[in-house]
This record gives structure tokens, sequence and C-alpha cells, in this order.
């Protein structure tokens, strides 16, 4: 990384907490260099004390991932363990990044493997990046589909994740009541934890 360019960023990124802005740098770097060149700047971003410069690093590989598999590891193995909120929803960002590219039906084991992880980061990520789900080519299409890959996660062990399942699930509601009504029907509410989802997901379609 040329320390010209990092005193840059530093001297302009760090200065505000400006999600877009952060993005445009990253996009600027992604497309003035290769795919090696944002690899190595990536992980050196990431180092960075700065979490507005650690961002630029985490989008590097979301722009990435469909032509380096270590960057989508990079993602999913060492970024998900940040414990800054700002960085884990840059994640969710970056996830998203990565299936557009790649086409979000063709990404569906990526995305399942993400909601079947045993890091709840990493969960929550593929499910807060594609928000709205059916707002997505492909799931605008296909809704059930998001629905389902939604619906099996409702008696997660994270309550963070329940309460993001419930939320998407409310989201896809908007446009596809009946569809989420189905679903919801056929749930056993016995337990806390599917309640829970059940009141979040069902809130417009019971009202």
């Amino acid at each position: 990384m040329d320390e010209k360019y990092m005193q840059y960023l530093i001297d302009t990124v760090t200065e505000k907490d400006n999600l877009k802005f952060v993005k445009e740098k990253s996009f600027d770097f992604y497309k003035t260099h290769t795919i090696d060149e944002c690899f190595d700047a990536a992980v050196e971003l990431y180092q960075s004390k700065y979490f507005q410069i650690q961002e630029i690093g985490v989008f590097l590989c979301g722009y990435i991932g469909t032509q380096r598999d270590d960057a989508t590891a990079f993602l999913k193995n060492v970024v998900s363990q940040h414990d800054s909120w700002k960085v884990q929803e840059v994640l969710a960002m970056a996830f998203d990044i990565y299936c557009k590219s790649k086409g979000y039906e063709k990404a569906l084991p990526e995305i399942q493997e993400w909601l079947n992880s045993d890091c709840a980061n990493v969960r929550r990520a593929a499910l807060e990046g594609l928000r709205i789900w059916t707002s997505r080519p492909y799931f605008k299409d296909f809704p059930e589909v998001a629905i389902k890959l939604l619906a099996v996660h409702r008696n997660d062990k994270s309550e963070y994740f329940r309460k993001s399942v419930g939320n998407a699930l409310r989201d896809i509601s908007k446009k596809f009541p009946d569809l989420i009504k189905k679903e919801l029907d056929t749930w056993d509410t016995s337990s806390k934890q599917v309640m829970q989802v059940f009141k979040l997901a069902g809130k417009f379609v019971y009202e």
C-alpha cells in the first residue's frame, strides 16, 4: 500500500462517519487496481486502527469476492469476528455486493452456507445484507424461496438473529402477505423463540 495513499485516507476518510464516502473510496480503488492488488490492500487496510479505513478493506473483499475465494473467506472468517457493529453492517453490505456480482440465484449455495454458519454475525450478515429480500433480483420473482430460506431459522439460538429473521419476513409480508401467512400458519409457536419471530413476522398479516 502506497504510504501517500494511506495518509490520504487518514486525512479524508477518518474525519467523518460517512458510509457513502467510504464505499465510494473502496469502489474507486477497485476500479483502478488489479484483483490481486485489491486483495492485498483489503487485508492491509483492515489492519488500520481507524474503522472507516477498515471498512474500505471490507468493501473491497465484497467487490472482488467472485474472483478471489480468499476474499469471501476473509469476510466470513475474519471480519465476522470484529467487535464493531459498524463494521458488521459493512460486512452485510459486502456480502450483498458479492451476491449481486455473482447473481443471486447462482449465489444461493453461499447464501445458505452463510445462513447456516455457526457464527451469528455471519448468519446476520447474509440476512441483513439481502434485505429487503424480495427487492433483490431472483427473490423478487421467487419470494417463496426467500421465505423458506429465512423461516427455517425461526428457532435460532441467537436472539438478535431471530429478530432479524422476523423483521425480514415482515418486510416481505408488505408485498406478499398471503405467502407469509401461509408459512406462519404452519409454525408450532409453543416455544418462546418461535413465538418471538412469529410476532415480528406477522405484524402486518394478523392485524
